[in-house]
């Protein structure tokens, strides 16, 4: 005695037997996968995963936007305490010795390094600068005087606003023109550093006291995440520390090289005030791209004192040296520290600047750096059949 199948018809079945079937018993038809609730389903799970990311932007953003300052310094104090673990790390490698102690040889030798150079250096590099500000102001003068007396020249202030030295939207004469922007922003470097230094300590005890025991923040910020998300943000952690410290070794080799560079080359050529020169084309380093313009402004303003020939020699001279730092010297500093696109780095300056003011444009590399890292975990990487 042989039982019937249960089994539901093949919906897939042949044209021959679809044919036969018609002349017998009408088959029961297939039946419709019961599919709207799960699709209603993944669907308001991807507007609720939407809604959520935006929300998160929302309160990420008006907290930058209420906190810019407090979170700059929060950002500076990290960096520096990166800075003081790395070289720490390097003494506990080498040397041996306890971490305590390495941090302790740091502190003191950064200590002595300053101290070395304000007691060394110091007055000159003061009196340099004090000067470098005048000859600005006054080479600044000299310039607009000389473009107010040629037609292109007064076409140019008429199209410049006042805050770039032009006519447009206030005074010839106003304190926002290009020369005493340059000179205050540029070379009063000092000046402004006394002004922030109730700003620079903290800074600096901030960084310390994170150096001391970076596990201790570090553990704390990782109770603030949900249990199941801590193994992935501790390891986002850690990969932004590495590339905070791979970014800040390449960049003061990169600054060393270029400062060291420019001094050289512009005392070579006959500039006045050399030695201060470059430092600022070092200090102006540490900024990518804009940093290089910055750093040989001054230099060029100077130079057309001297005369037509010493002022193509100086944008000869920053010419070289930027395009020996951007084709040699960065890509050797890239393969063992961080890449970033140029585009990606030149736009950042440009968002964090606008957001946070001229320290947002100061570390808006490091902390793209910092961010692209946290999104390259985040994120799978793409197959070769997925790549442009």
């Amino acid at each position: 005695m042989t039982s019937a199948s249960a089994s539901p018809p093949d919906c897939a079945a042949s044209s021959e037997q679809t044919d036969k079937k018609q002349t017998d018993t009408a088959a029961p038809s297939c039946p419709v996968p019961e599919t709207t609730s799960e699709d209603s389903a993944g669907w308001l799970g991807s507007i609720t995963h939407i809604l959520r990311l935006t929300l998160g932007l929302a309160v990420i953003g008006l907290m930058v936007w209420l906190l810019g300052d407090v979170l700059t310094i929060l950002f500076a104090a990290t960096l520096f305490a990166v800075v003081l673990h790395g070289l720490s790390r390097i003494l506990v490698k080498h040397l041996r010795l306890p971490y305590g102690w390495s941090l302790t040889a740091v502190v003191a030798a950064l200590i002595a390094a300053v101290a070395l150079l304000v007691w060394g250096s110091g007055p000159a590099i003061v009196s340099e600068a004090s000067k470098l500000q005048d000859a600005l102001r006054q080479q600044e003068a000299s310039l607009r005087t000389t473009l107010q007396h040629n037609p292109t020249g007064q076409m140019i202030l008429n199209y410049l606003p006042a805050s770039l030295g032009g006519n447009q939207g206030g005074s010839g004469g106003s304190l926002a023109s290009l020369g005493s922007r340059i000179a205050g922003s540029m070379t009063g470097i000092l000046g402004s550093a006394f002004g922030a230094a109730g700003t620079i300590v903290v800074i600096l005890i901030a960084g310390l006291y994170f150096a001391m025991d970076p596990a201790l923040y570090a553990n704390g910020a990782l109770r603030l995440v949900p249990v199941a998300q801590r193994p992935r943000a501790r390891m986002l952690m850690l990969r932004a520390s590495q590339t905070l410290w791979a970014w800040v070794a390449g960049q003061s080799l990169d600054m060393l090289v270029v400062g060291v560079l420019s001094g050289v080359g512009l005392w070579f050529i006959g500039v006045p005030l050399a030695l201060a020169l470059g430092v600022l084309a070092g200090l102006c380093n540490f900024i990518p791209y804009i940093g290089a313009i910055m750093g040989a402004v001054p230099a060029l303003l100077l130079a057309l004192s001297l005369g037509t020939r010493e002022t193509i020699m100086v944008a000869v001279l920053y010419s070289v040296i930027q395009f020996f730092e951007g084709n040699v010297l960065a890509p050797v500093i890239q393969r063992h520290a961080v890449q970033m696109p140029p585009a990606i780095t030149v736009l950042s300056q440009t968002l964090f600047g606008a957001i946070l003011g001229f320290p947002g444009l100061i570390f808006a590399s490091p902390l793209t750096a910092a961010l692209l890292s946290i999104f390259d975990g985040l994120t799978p990487p793409l197959s070769d059949d997925e790549r442009v």
